[in-house]
């Protein structure tokens, strides 16, 4: 053992004594073995007997191939001496197996022993069991696998991002999303959501806080708008590098969850549409009624009151045989009117006004498009729909504020058809001013000239004649709305190519949502 000790080693340093190498060698927790150049076990370490279960007297003069299994590729010994062979360490993993049969990983190191003329006599070989080790890597393989196939099978877009928002791991629905925007949506979501939730964002990353879930509306490169449910849980990890492993350096993760609502979403504005339609018609038929008994109400007032202006004048003169049943009878006429003008007046339907409160005009006026559709195809209109974006919320009544812009749409249509024009478009533009929030109606009709453009508000005065039986109300009850509004309503007398409509509604006071 001592030449082989002064074989594995150069000329040892003068203060240390051979006989430590070999306690050193006997104590080591590596199952350690010296063979000669052809494998025969020459010494073989306690280690070697705890891992194998091979004592020393047992596997002296043996060939370390009574270790091997058979499950072990041939390829792995053949690449093992061929390297050996060049005189190089070789290091690797075989499935060797103990005295009982048991089997189990052994990760070996074997190094070839080289004499002074550097011939290989010996081989030392260190090998331990990593049964245990290669379990542990399987199983967290195991269950990476596991998860990664579970969120790929999911069926909403799952993303992992960094402290930096880089991107670390995703799924096959998030790749889906990343090619229908042409953009990485995570930046892109995540620049909503900070913006939307502002401080809060960031309390929530240092406090480890769920993102509640954030209804994102985005447009597709082809025009097609999509809506997404974006909600995110925080996390931390543990740093696994060297230098932090006295010092623990957690490291913050966003897990971003990505549910697509668009189905959702169209089903909901169908309803709402339908429900907002069937409220419109409901209004307008009100309106109609109250437009016809109010213009019936108009018409007969005058005659009536003609009619109490006789009578004040023939009861000033005085009162003879001739004139008494005259004067009777047209007082009589007179009380009949006008209990007949109050009755009608009292048909008239009670306007209930709905509670005000903050109102999304780019949705509202997107809600008006679609019930107003059938007519613009009808008709070949195209429209050119400019939402501004981030419009704020104004205060005010949502159904009445539809009516309003479903009306100022109706005369628009109106104009383009009567007008029989080529051009056939409607623009309808949201912006925000300083102290109001502006909505424009343009039409390529035939226009309002200047002296109507008055007029047109006034009850009573139409364009269409009698014959359309058009009472004139229509714009009357639109500034009736946006008066009620606190707004303004009026017609461009610059515009040229056309009718444009403007109205303006004014920003909610601060401190209102």
């Amino acid at each position: 053992m001592e030449a082989t000790m002064n074989a594995m080693s150069d000329t040892p340093e003068p203060d240390l004594p051979g006989w430590i190498f070999r306690q050193a060698v006997e104590q080591s927790a590596l199952a350690i073995s010296i063979t000669d150049d052809r494998a025969h076990i020459l010494y073989a370490n306690p280690a070697f007997h705890r891992v194998t279960g091979y004592g020393t007297e047992e596997v002296l003069h043996s060939n370390e191939s009574i270790l091997s299994y058979k499950v072990t590729p041939r390829l792995v010994y053949d690449t093992m001496w061929a390297r050996l062979q060049r005189q190089q360490a070789w290091n690797g993993r075989l499935v060797n197996r103990r005295k009982d049969g048991s089997r189990y990983l052994a990760e070996l190191t074997i190094t070839p022993v080289l004499n002074d003329q550097g011939e290989t006599t010996h081989y030392l070989g260190m090998h331990r069991d990593v049964t245990e080790v290669h379990r542990l890597e399987r199983q967290v393989q195991n269950q990476k696998t596991i998860i990664e196939s579970v969120v790929d099978a999911a069926p909403v877009a799952i993303v992992l991002l960094d402290g930096d928002d880089r991107v670390i791991l995703d799924n096959h629905e998030y790749k889906k999303l990343l090619g229908d925007m042409g953009t990485e949506p995570a930046a892109r979501l995540l620049r909503v959501i900070r913006e939307r939730m502002g401080a809060s964002f960031e309390r929530a990353r240092q406090e480890a806080r769920d993102i509640p879930g954030q209804e994102i509306r985005w447009e597709t490169p082809a025009g097609e708008s999509r809506w997404l449910n974006c909600s995110g849980t925080w996390f931390e990890e543990q740093d696994a590098s060297a230098d932090a492993f006295y010092e623990p350096q957690p490291r913050r993760f966003l897990l971003l969850v990505i549910q697509e609502i668009t189905t959702y979403k169209q089903q909901e504005e169908a309803i709402r549409t339908y429900a907002l339609r069937a409220l419109l018609g409901e209004r307008e038929r009100v309106a109609s009624v109250r437009e016809a008994l109010s213009g019936a109400l108009f018409q007969l007032e005058g005659p009536v009151n003609q009619l109490a202006a006789a009578l004040t004048m023939m009861e000033r003169k005085p009162v003879t045989e001739e004139t008494a049943p005259l004067l009777s009878t047209l007082d009589s006429a007179l009380r009949s009117s006008r209990e007949a003008i109050e009755t009608l007046r009292a048909c008239i339907p009670n306007e209930t006004l709905e509670p005000e409160q903050p109102v999304d005009l780019n949705a509202l006026l997107a809600d008006v498009l679609r019930i107003v559709t059938p007519e613009l195809l009808a008709a070949g209109i195209i429209v050119e729909w400019q939402p501004s974006v981030d419009l704020p919320k104004t205060q005010g009544r949502p159904h009445e504020l539809a009516s309003l812009f479903r009306q100022l749409l109706a005369n628009a249509i109106q104009a383009i058809v009567e007008s029989r024009g080529r051009r056939r478009e409607i623009r309808l533009v949201s912006q925000l001013r300083d102290d109001c929030v502006e909505v424009l109606v343009e039409d390529s009709g035939p226009g309002i000239p200047e002296e109507w453009q008055l007029k047109v508000f006034q009850p009573f005065f139409t364009t269409k004649g009698a014959e359309q039986q058009h009472l004139g109300m229509g714009l009357t009850l639109a500034q009736d709305v946006v008066a009620r509004h606190g707004g303004v309503m009026e017609v461009d007398p610059d515009y040229r190519d056309g009718a444009r409509i403007r109205v303006q509604l004014p920003l909610p006071a601060r401190g209102v949502p």
